[in-house]
């Protein structure tokens, strides 16, 4: 009976563990993939300086295959990279401000920096910041923005 459990102790780190397909769900644990909720919220996350991977969505059945994709990519690169998804039925403004007509697409944000030429701005408090847009073309899969990431010179993992 040891035995037992041991090779399934053993199957199960390997499954969850193995970078390549196996047949068997792997077990990722909670969702790292953020959900928009509100814009504020949105430029908070990007203060912290992280780059952040934005996948803008409608239902669908390649809208399921993405989340799948997004919670293990996620997983993977977290917390250099955050994640997250706006579901642009709920939120039509946010994604309708990204000029865009075909859905699912995603977008890399990074880089924010202050403007330097602030404008007229009726609010002094108010800042305004440069933020650079790539968007992905690659693969949708870890391995895609892996290389996005490093053919973009995005950093995505420790440095070593």
């Amino acid at each position: 009976m040891e035995d037992h459990s041991f090779l399934t102790r053993m199957m199960s780190h390997l499954r969850s563990t193995c970078k390549y397909y196996t047949g068997y769900p792997k077990d990722l644990g909670p969702s790292r993939v953020i959900h928009f909720t509100s814009e504020r919220e949105f430029v908070e996350l990007l203060h912290e300086g992280y780059p952040m991977v934005v996948a803008f969505t409608i239902r669908g059945n390649y809208t399921r295959h993405l989340d799948k994709v997004l919670e293990e990519a996620a997983v993977e690169f977290y917390p250099h990279v955050k994640f997250m998804r706006v579901e642009c039925p709920k939120y039509p403004g946010f994604c309708i401000t990204r000029q865009k007509n075909e859905y699912p697409f995603i977008e890399i944000f990074h880089s924010p920096e202050q403007a330097a030429n602030q404008g007229r701005v009726a609010d002094p408090s108010i800042k305004k910041y440069n933020v650079k847009v790539l968007p992905f073309n690659y693969d949708v899969s870890a391995y895609g923005f892996r290389e996005f990431f490093k053919r973009h010179g995005i950093s995505a993992s420790d440095p070593k």
